[in-house]
């Protein structure tokens, strides 16, 4: 599947109000199901889309029926998804919150699917012909990839409302295949504050702080925005102008964070036929209240999801490990040495051995990998441990387990690829060499 994100444009205010009439009654719709899944015990998936019509039929909710039929049943696939979700971290007894059903208060899209709207020929305007009647818009895209797809394989349409404007995603059935030229590189990463990334190489990547550079300008548009607030009272047009101001703002470091992820992602694929990354627990780590903002900033996350998936893409293996110890141990020698975070140069006393603290983590992340992959090719860790096998195209799509994994991204080997890990392990191995690493006489 291919998503493919076009803007709004040439509508008038009228247009974009109803855009935001249809984008309430989603919200109402879904908020619905939800109630309906708490007061009837034993709801289906079936009894959700049921409610839709006879939502329509209802003289109490007359609005509802201006949105199309499979408008409404996309809502309540919406409500039965947190449903889903929560019943499945019920029965994994997940610690902590099991994620249950909240009612939606700021819904900011609605989803189409194959009725309701109508494409131009030249695939440059879209118009929607549901009860609501927003009319025709402009479609402004960048790359006008529209043009290359016909409409039967277009799945969904959603509409997107941002601070900015309204956006109009389009689900595009079309399997996306880019070819990978072999490197004979493998690689390990290291993921950290001072530096974005430290491979095994010991090549770095700068982390840019966007947030951290926005904070002057955010902290001055949000102190203008609270002395514009009046407690108990309407909010005058100069708040609401405000903001969309700050909100700007915010959706500019967003786009910049996710900017970044995918060109340092892709560059990663392009370049190793190996990449090993070690599966960070964000979640847990942002609790640092010191730290919480500068990984919010970093987005490590957001990074390692596109590096998943642009591996899959480019067909080259991708493997995550579990982190622990990585900083700690020796990348020469496996003597473990204890580091605080202000310590940044790892010293060995055994083998005196002196490297930057990110780059022996990298090493050590690499050899991890490799060792994970080893396992695979003996036949020790697979699929026949875990259970877990999934269809990507073709080939078949193998999960790789380890010990203590934390499951924050999938780890997984192209069966296709099978015949070329063992050159990737050996080439690993024997480059892995200790002679360049730099030693230190006490």
């Amino acid at each position: 599947m291919l998503v493919v994100e076009a803007k709004l444009k040439n509508g008038t205010p009228e247009q974009y109000k109803r855009l935001d009439e249809s984008i309430r009654t989603a919200q109402f719709v879904r908020n619905l199901c939800v109630r309906y899944w708490m007061d009837n015990k034993g709801t289906t998936r079936n009894d959700l889309q049921k409610l839709c019509s006879q939502l329509a039929k209802n003289q109490e909710t007359p609005w509802v029926t201006k949105l199309n039929s499979q408008a409404r049943q996309s809502s309540a696939d919406r409500a039965w998804q947190s449903i889903n979700r929560f019943y499945q971290n019920c029965r994994a007894k997940i610690p902590g919150k099991k994620g249950f059903p909240k009612f939606k208060k700021h819904s900011r899209s609605v989803e189409y699917k194959v009725t309701g709207y109508k494409l131009s020929d030249d695939r440059r305007k879209i118009k929607f012909t549901d009860g609501f009647k927003a009319g025709e818009f402009d479609l402004w895209c960048s790359q006008r990839t529209l043009v290359y797809y016909s409409e039967q394989q277009i799945r969904r349409v959603r509409i997107v409302r941002r601070c900015d404007g309204y956006y109009c995603q389009f689900l595009i059935d079309v399997e996306r295949q880019e070819h990978h030229e072999p490197t004979g590189q493998v690689t390990g990463i290291d993921l950290g504050l001072k530096e974005f990334y430290t491979d095994a190489q010991g090549n770095t990547v700068n982390n840019p702080r966007y947030l951290r550079k926005s904070e002057k300008r955010l902290k001055k548009a949000q102190r203008r925005l609270s002395k514009r607030f009046r407690k108990g009272k309407k909010q005058s047009n100069n708040y609401h102008k405000q903001r969309v101001k700050v909100a700007k703002l915010h959706l500019k470091v967003s786009r910049q964070r996710k900017d970044k992820a995918i060109k340092d992602a892709l560059a990663l694929v392009q370049s190793n036929d190996l990449v090993v990354y070690e599966a960070l627990k964000v979640r847990n780590l942002v609790k640092n209240r010191k730290l919480a903002k500068s990984i919010s900033d970093a987005s490590w996350y957001q990074f390692t999801q596109w590096l998943n998936k642009l591996a899959k893409i480019y067909r080259i293996v991708c493997v995550a490990v579990p982190p622990h110890f990585t900083t700690q141990d020796c990348s020469v020698c496996g003597t473990r040495v204890q580091k605080s975070l202000s310590t940044r140069t790892h010293q060995c006393l055994n083998c005196k051995t002196v490297l930057d603290r990110d780059h022996n983590a990298a090493i050590n992340i690499l050899k991890k990998g490799l060792k994970y992959l080893g396992e695979h090719l003996n036949g020790t860790v697979g699929h026949t441990e875990t259970g877990a096998s999934a269809v990507l195209g073709s080939p078949q799509v193998e999960q790789l387990a380890y010990p203590n994994a934390l499951g924050e991204s999938g780890r997984w080997v192209l069966n296709g690829n099978i015949e070329n890990l063992s050159r990737l392990v050996e080439q690993g191995i024997s480059g892995s060499d200790t002679e360049r690493i730099p030693h230190y006489n006490l």
